[in-house]
């Protein structure tokens, strides 16, 4: 399915189809024409056309080949970004968790989306061979049809020979594109905790981890190459074994005076191409590389959806959370906000505190149970992606708003005295504008601002902020986007002694809901906070 409409999308392979045309047409023509060029040379004369026929069909092959050349080139990239494009669209459609680890996910999107966006010229390469065989066939039987008999005969051998090289590499070419997923997965895990795994001195076992699958990709290699490699030698033994029976056939035709000794140097010529199927077993790998690939990315691309909530589920500003579980993090979470309610979310380290913000911000859909949201969300993280190209850029991202507006949104965020002090201001490109923790926290909280949202979910995003900072930004907050829902994951105390209400998580479970001055009789409750 993946591989028809890659082919569908584009019709540029017919241009490159067409194009292989008179190429493939003049290297059939090329052979008996240096046949004749012999004879010519044989008998003492200069044919001045013969020359030029020559020469003009050896031209006609070259730019040929150098026109597909571009063509297959664009063809390949235009399917690989139409792949990415349609695959990018459909993880985040998924949203969060999937069962694609993001190492995996990148693997298809690179290597896998670029092998399949290249079907299109590998099916014209493998159909253009397949015409010059035919081709070539009919031009030995042109010359004698006893040349063409003898040459079919091997034809079984070379069928053979092709669908066992196709049989044998499926199942290595599928495992090596599935291992190197596992290895991407597991390399962007380590990436992502290089500070960790260095401050804790497991560098070598991570490593280890890393580079656990590595065996088998190199068995897959191993077998997939080894195919190859047997296929290129049978191939290799089988095109002298065919020229020596043709070469055969031919010599007895120049003895009874059927052939000149041209159009024995002719069928020579005629042998190699009509054996071009068989000697293309690159390219009978990369076929096979790309229905793997294809189907990897099919397997993505046929996952579904989740249903989205129907709109209009919740007023503006309000939340309600109905039977909410998410796997290792949250059960059964009941939970009903109204609008414009500051809350805090508490608990101790893995109680399901970011997951429950994730949740309610729209990133991860719950295995099970309901969530409904009035209006938009803003959306701010402990450790914000600043994507952009400069500094305004990176705060308005994903809107169009003005300057006026990012500056508003930086001044609330406490961060425009920052902004103002780098070199090119909010035109700094964001490369060349260095920010502590806590600067890039703030101006991720403007991101959020500036998208004026119903509801602003903070995960952590002021924890590299001093309770000063902290408690100027939530007045900011509270006069920038007045009667607003807030929902803030917290560690301090003091950030959930200024909530209007405290959901308090315990092992994934809303252990208690209610003001931070009735929960702190409860000993447990006040442990959390150290």
């Amino acid at each position: 399915m993946v591989l028809s409409s890659v082919v569908r999308r584009d019709p540029r392979w017919l241009l490159l189809a067409l194009n292989a045309l008179p190429a493939t047409t003049a290297g059939l023509l090329l052979p008996a024409a240096l046949a004749s060029a012999v004879d010519m040379a044989l008998a003492g004369r200069l044919d001045r056309g013969t020359v030029l026929w020559l020469v003009g069909l050896a031209g006609v092959e070259v730019l040929g080949d150098a026109i597909g050349v571009v063509l297959a080139a664009a063809i390949t990239a235009s399917g690989a970004t139409w792949l990415r494009r349609r695959l990018t669209a459909h993880l985040v459609a998924l949203g969060h968790p999937t069962r694609f680890e993001p190492g995996d996910a990148v693997s298809r999107l690179t290597g896998d989306s670029a092998i399949a966006g290249g079907v299109s010229v590998l099916a014209v390469n493998l159909g253009i061979s397949v015409l010059t065989a035919a081709g070539a066939i009919t031009a030995l039987a042109l010359l004698d049809w006893r040349l063409a008999v003898v040459f079919l005969l091997s034809v079984p051998l070379a069928a053979l020979l092709v669908r066992s090289h196709l049989r044998l590499t499926a199942a290595d070419v599928a495992t090596y594109q599935e291992v190197s997923g596992e290895l991407s997965a597991r390399l962007v895990d380590a990436v992502g905790g290089l500070r960790t795994i260095a401050a804790s001195g497991r560098a070598d076992q991570e490593a280890e981890r890393v580079l656990r699958p590595l065996p088998r990709l190199a068995a897959a290699g191993v077998g997939m190459w080894s195919t190859q490699a047997r296929m290129i030698w049978r191939a290799g033994l089988l095109l002298p074994a065919v020229e020596l029976a043709v070469l055969t056939a031919a010599g007895f035709g120049v003895v009874a005076g059927r052939l000149s000794v041209g159009d024995v140097l002719a069928t020579l010529g005629y042998v190699a191409l009509g054996m071009t199927v068989v000697g293309q077993a690159t390219l009978l790998t990369a076929i096979q590389r790309a229905r793997a690939s294809a189907q990897r990315l099919d397997e993505v691309l046929s996952t579904p959806v989740p249903a989205e909530d129907p709109p209009g589920g919740a007023a503006t500003g309000e939340l309600v959370l109905t039977g909410v579980n998410v796997p290792g993090a949250l059960h059964d979470v009941e939970l009903t906000v109204a609008a414009g309610t500051f809350v805090a979310v508490v608990g101790r380290s893995g109680s399901g505190k970011s997951a429950l913000a994730s949740v309610i911000g729209g990133l991860t859909r719950p295995s099970t149970g309901r969530v409904r949201r009035g209006g938009s969300v803003g959306y701010a993280f402990e450790r914000p992606s600043l994507v952009g190209t400069t500094v305004g850029d990176a705060v308005r991202y994903g809107t169009s708003r003005d300057h006026d507006e990012v500056e508003a949104a930086c001044r609330a965020a406490q961060v425009h005295d920052v902004v103002v002090r780098l070199p090119e201001g909010y035109d700094t490109p964001m490369s060349a504008a260095p920010m502590s923790g806590g600067e890039a926290q703030r101006l991720g909280l403007a991101r959020a601002f500036v998208r004026d949202p119903a509801v602003l979910v903070l995960d952590d995003a002021t924890a590299s902020l001093d309770m000063v900072t902290e408690s100027t930004v939530e007045r900011a907050v509270e006069s920038a986007l007045p009667g607003r829902t807030r929902v803030v994951v917290t560690h301090r105390a003091a950030t959930a002694r200024r909530a209007d209400v405290v959901v308090w998580l315990d092992g994934g479970r809303v252990r208690a809901v209610g003001p931070h001055s009735e929960l702190w009789d409860d000993d447990e409750y006040r442990a959390v906070f150290g």
